[in-house]
């Protein structure tokens, strides 16, 4: 029976270290952290287990070989056409993008603090082999929004870095007619479906035991949940100020409001 030793020259072998196997004439292995004549480096990078993409259902929703559907944290992608929704402009565009990212790709999930969501789907970032970031390359091609829910906030400050790069360049959505921004005096009583960009002037903020509210007009307030308020700056540092805000828009006492739960979906102007 071959016999293991594990020469350590100086300290310990850190996890960024090297490593170099030999063997001497007795077949005996040896191991160290320093270069040997007759040693050939190993590759100690941790293990993952990777999957194929059986299905894209949209831009932010796959199923791996394994069952699982995934739902792709920190993003959101315009919808597709599917039963009685209306396909959303960007929306096959985005899904065209990952079919021909993922065709031959194997991935590996990466997961935050919340494994799944109402609907059963496990969340997570999907990174290819050779380490692309496919929640992040399509906010940075401008096929996807970045949309946070706390507390899952792993990779928060690349995806804003990246989606503010997109916008910037007017790259996707940022481009599309159907996004721009609504000011909050032009919001009519339908037609609001969808991820929405309102602006005004915030004239009142109050709280309520759940919820602090961010009144823009009669018609259009925003709501943030008390536990999510340690992530934003002051509260009354909007007071005054003209904001843009981004998500869905719900229907409130003859009005309009927006729940947002992270302060990047509060943008100054």
């Amino acid at each position: 029976m071959k016999l293991l030793f594990i020469v350590l020259l100086g300290c310990s072998i850190s996890a960024s270290a090297d490593v170099y196997q030999w063997q001497d004439a007795k077949g005996k292995n040896y191991f160290s952290d320093r270069v040997h004549e007759d040693g050939k480096k190993i590759d100690l990078t941790p293990g993952y287990s990777y999957y194929k993409v059986d299905r894209v259902y949209d831009g932010d929703t796959v199923k791996l070989d394994d069952g699982r559907k995934i739902r792709l944290l920190g993003i959101n992608t315009p919808e597709v056409r599917h039963r009685n929704q209306a396909d959303q402009a960007g929306g096959e565009a985005a899904k065209r993008w990952l079919i021909d990212k993922l065709k031959n790709q194997k991935v590996r999930l990466v997961t935050d603090v919340e494994q799944t969501d109402k609907y059963k789907r496990t969340l997570g970032h999907l990174i290819t082999e050779d380490k692309q970031h496919i929640n992040l390359q399509l906010v940075e091609m401008g096929l996807a929004a970045v949309n946070i829910y706390p507390p899952n906030l792993l990779y928060v400050n690349e995806l804003t870095k990246a989606g503010n790069r997109a916008e910037h360049a007017k790259r996707g959505i940022w481009q599309e007619t159907e996004y721009a921004v609504i000011p909050v005096n032009e919001l009519t009583e339908t037609g609001h479906a969808g991820w929405t960009r309102i602006a005004g002037k915030v004239s009142v903020i109050r709280s309520s035991r759940k919820y602090v509210y961010l009144e823009f007009s009669p018609k259009f307030q925003a709501r943030i949940e008390k536990k999510w308020l340690g992530l934003f700056p002051d509260i009354n540092t909007y007071l005054s100020k003209t904001v843009e805000t981004r998500g869905w828009l719900n229907k409130n006492r003859g009005g309009w409001s927006m729940l947002i739960r992270h302060p990047s979906a509060l943008v100054g102007l």
